[in-house]
């Protein structure tokens, strides 16, 4: 494995990272911001839902966008966006306008969410692109291990507005790497045939392709999951089970390290069982944790180390899935990378937002709406992989004309 193979990683992962890290570090504050704004907990939750709504509805325009002028520009802008809806939201004097400024915040984050999918389809193809995809998730697990640590330190010591001021440096740091560090992957010459007009028309192919919209539903539904969890762990392990914010954060840094962890071992695997087997077993092993976590639930079993343990084991599960699907969905598609990131990117955020809405009506103090809306998220997935969206040969790729 050579440096540049390293590096480009190394970038990618930090530039996927940021918007996360929004996420991320807000975790542990979201109990706080309402008290402070005399917010109720749905209104406070809301400012996290508009956040992934925008991070997918967004992701539609910065993947065509990067197929016609190059991956570095959509990059620079959406930095730009973010780094000015995170100022917004630190100012922000009431629930209403932090939702507003989280949006914007969300839009431009999501260039970090779709470009760089797109630039491993540039670069590799097959294990390959699943080693550098798992690389890239190593990298991007600073940002669920490291930032709801830092969240609630800065929290503690400075406040809840603090948080912002963090991701807003981390957007500066993103541009100064983009421009020092990150070559252009999309060449002018790859761009003479991309196109408002053939960026419709490639969407539409995505959308009538069932072996890729069943690969993004899969993962869609699995990351779903774990949005789920992000909105209501807070609320449940903070208020129903007497975290502390700094605790909370190290419960779910050790949640957020098994879904790293485990990825690590998707090319590997990959190698070995062939990728779309691999997908298949880990989604039944994450349904299969996950409904016997609702299980237990059901029967009285209400232990915060049990929900960590089976959170723990479940989400290395989703760690294979995540990144195979990407790489399988784009294998196909690779004159339209960006535009199938895309697509990708959209569903799975606005699937996960529809879910966290969903829990979100029946959220009763207890882990038991969290556990159910994760179970059956997984559950769906699993049905998925199962059936024909799942197993139907791959189209033949395309061009975007």
């Amino acid at each position: 494995m050579n440096k540049d193979f390293l590096r480009t990683a190394l970038v990618l992962g930090l530039l996927s990272a940021i918007g996360p890290f929004a996420v991320d570090m807000y975790l542990p504050a979201l109990p706080s911001i309402g008290q402070s704004l005399g917010a109720s907990m749905g209104a406070v939750q809301a400012s996290l839902m508009v956040f992934f709504i925008s991070l997918g509805v967004g992701q539609i325009v910065y993947g065509p966008v990067s197929d016609m002028v190059g991956r570095k520009a959509p990059l620079y802008f959406g930095l730009g966006l973010f780094a000015v809806g995170s100022i917004g939201c630190a100012l922000a004097s009431d629930i209403n306008t932090l939702i507003a400024l989280r949006f914007i915040q969300g839009l431009g984050a999501c260039a970090g969410m779709v470009v760089p999918r797109a630039v491993v389809r540039d670069l590799h193809t097959g294990v390959e692109a699943a080693r550098l995809m798992s690389l890239l998730m190593l990298v991007f697990s600073v940002s669920p291990i490291l930032a709801p640590l830092a969240g609630s330190l800065l929290i503690e010591w400075v406040g809840w507005r603090s948080v912002f001021w963090a991701v807003t440096v981390a957007a500066v740091l993103g541009l100064v790497l983009l421009a020092t560090c990150l070559p252009e992957t999309r060449p002018p010459q790859q761009r003479v045939d991309s196109s408002v007009s053939s960026a419709l028309a490639a969407y539409g192919v995505l959308l009538r392709d069932r072996r890729f919209l069943g690969l993004v539903f899969i993962a869609a539904f699995g990351m779903a999951s774990f949005f789920v969890y992000l909105a209501n762990s807070p609320f449940v392990m903070i208020n129903h089970f007497g975290l502390t914010p700094r605790q909370y954060s190290l419960a779910f840094a050790v949640n957020a390290a098994s879904f790293i962890g485990v990825s690590q071992f998707t090319g590997r695997l990959a190698g070995r069982f062939g990728l779309q087997a691999m997908v298949k077993v880990a989604v039944t092993g994450y349904a299969a944790v996950m409904l016997a976590l609702l299980l237990l639930n059901l029967l009285g079993v209400d232990r915060l180390d049990v929900l960590i343990g089976m959170m723990l084991i479940g989400f290395g599960f989703l760690g294979l899935v995540v990144p195979t699907t990407a790489v399988l969905a784009l294998d196909a598609h690779g004159s339209i990378a960006g535009t199938a990131s895309a697509l990708m990117g959209t569903f799975q955020f606005v699937v996960g937002a529809l879910a966290m809405a969903m829990v979100g009506l029946f959220v009763d103090g207890t882990a038991r709406p969290m556990v159910v809306g994760i179970a059956a998220c997984a559950l769906v997935a699993w049905a998925l992989a199962r059936g024909p969206l799942g197993g139907v040969r791959a189209s033949q790729p395309v061009a975007a004309s």
